[in-house]
């Protein structure tokens, strides 16, 4: 029996609309816009409750130290690159991370992309100016492009639409591969095939064979593997362009709880997380798991405050506050934070976003993060948890599956120079396939301290 949608629910979906909110574009035909917002209300959801549901009971499960969160993808997807090829490589890279933690840390992974949605960027300035012409910003595909001519940059609500069908075409292609044997356990070795030798693949190498070895050895004690054919692979994206997240926002028919079905999980950003404004308001009326970014002005009143407006009633898994304080500040700001809402009592899971914190601009103009920067917030992160007896609950990266020369270091040494050979990302830098190994072996490490 379906539940009828509540008056009431429906009219505090549109609340935002009166309220202060920032990091929208300037529409220039609002008509145009509402038809495509009509559009996209009658078009089938991307996700469905259900597994929204499964995907908080499980980051419950991370906020208690029974799991681990591995969330990663581009800074800034675009249309362009949701190919086959780039959405294979990017789940192989989150599959292959989640076979090392998994092994070497004993614990349950959850695998979620920042994929198929991350197509909006909230921007430090509405416009900018090169050789004395000013042009609105580019704020990601689904907004405009990142040409800088007058056309490229005026907002275009088409755009709202080509993304909807990039993500159901990105969705698509992620439950084939993640629950068509793709995935499956079984494989461990293919998945290393067509990347270069380095010290990384090759102790993933290692682990697959005693993979193996272990899968051998079961089968030998008459085990079933159905369990490991397949995996749960979560979207996710930052909920910043409410036109889009308002008309992919449904009833659930077994309860009559909003879902916002363009994703899994949504969070809300550093720049959007303001208590009286739009984002905040909309997203405390849709049931999904939600994030939020937690910079390093962030207080733990504020958190708290959050929780308030965005969990009143306390339901474990509902908020993954993820923290990016930068590796020099997070020993010194993270520990008032935790400390604080702990003692608060009521559930979050804590997550670390290593990446945002960190930019820097290189010598020759790139902008780009340090590898080791990158790997110390994480230790930071472990070390504030471990001292004070709180979960660690997993990362938030930015990475792909591609031999991109973005972020400085690793095993490769990347330097200066060497960024120019393969820098791709239109907005923030991105660990490589192999640096995201790299990373994931070091944080086997710091889990099993943990």
């Amino acid at each position: 029996m379906s539940v009828e949608a509540d008056p009431a629910v429906l009219a505090g979906l549109e609340a935002w609309r009166d309220l202060p909110v920032t990091q929208q574009p300037a529409w220039p035909d609002a008509d145009a816009l509402r038809r495509v917002t009509d559009r996209l209300a009658g078009l089938p959801p991307l996700v469905f409750a259900g597994e929204a549901d499964a995907l908080r009971a499980q980051l419950a499960a991370a906020g208690r130290g029974e799991a681990f969160l591995l969330q990663g993808g581009d800074c800034a997807e675009t249309f362009a690159e949701a190919t086959a090829d780039n959405i294979r490589g990017k789940i192989m890279t989150v599959l292959q991370m989640a076979v090392v933690l998994t092994y070497g840390a004993s614990l349950p992974v959850i695998k979620m992309g920042r994929m198929a949605g991350q197509y909006a960027k909230p921007r430090s300035s509405d416009s900018e100016t090169r050789d004395g012409v000013t042009l609105p910003a580019f704020r990601g595909d689904i907004i405009n492009g990142f040409e800088f001519t007058p056309e490229a940059r005026t907002p275009d609500p088409q755009r709202l639409l080509e993304a909807y069908h990039t993500s159901a075409s990105t969705l698509n292609l992620i439950r084939a591969f993640t629950t068509g044997g793709f995935a499956s356990l079984l494989r461990v070795h293919e998945w290393n095939r067509g990347f270069m030798a380095n010290p990384a693949y090759a102790r993933y190498e290692e682990i697959a064979a005693e993979i193996d070895r272990a899968i051998r050895f079961m089968a030998a004690c008459g085990a079933d593997f159905d369990a490991l054919r397949t995996v749960d692979f979560y979207s996710s994206h930052e909920g910043l362009l409410l036109d889009y997240e308002r008309p992919l926002t449904r009833i659930d028919s077994r309860t009559g709880h909003a879902y916002d079905c363009s994703a899994h999980f949504l969070w809300i950003g550093e720049r959007t997380r303001q208590l009286d404004g739009a984002h905040v308001d909309y997203f405390s009326r849709v049931h999904n798991p939600l994030g939020i970014k937690l910079g390093p002005t962030s207080t733990a009143d504020d958190a708290l405050r959050l929780i308030d407006k965005l969990n009143p009633d306390a339901e474990p898994g509902r908020i993954t506050f993820i923290t990016r304080m930068g590796a020099s500040r997070i020993r010194e700001l993270l520990p008032a934070l935790v400390e604080k809402v702990t003692a608060d009592g009521r559930p979050v899971t804590w997550v670390c976003d290593p990446m945002h914190g960190n930019g820097i601009t290189s010598a020759s103009g790139y902008k780009t993060r340090r590898f080791s920067d990158v790997m110390d917030e994480v230790a930071g992160f472990f070390e504030v948890h471990r001292a004070l007896g709180t979960v660690p609950g997993g990362l938030h990266m930015e990475l792909t599956g591609d031999d991109v020369t973005e972020v400085l270091g690793g095993a490769e040494e990347i330097d200066d120079a060497g960024l120019a050979r393969r820098y791709e990302t239109l907005v923030d830098p991105r660990l490589n396939h192999q640096q995201s190994l790299e990373l994931a072996f070091q944080v086997v490490e710091l889990l099993r301290k943990s």
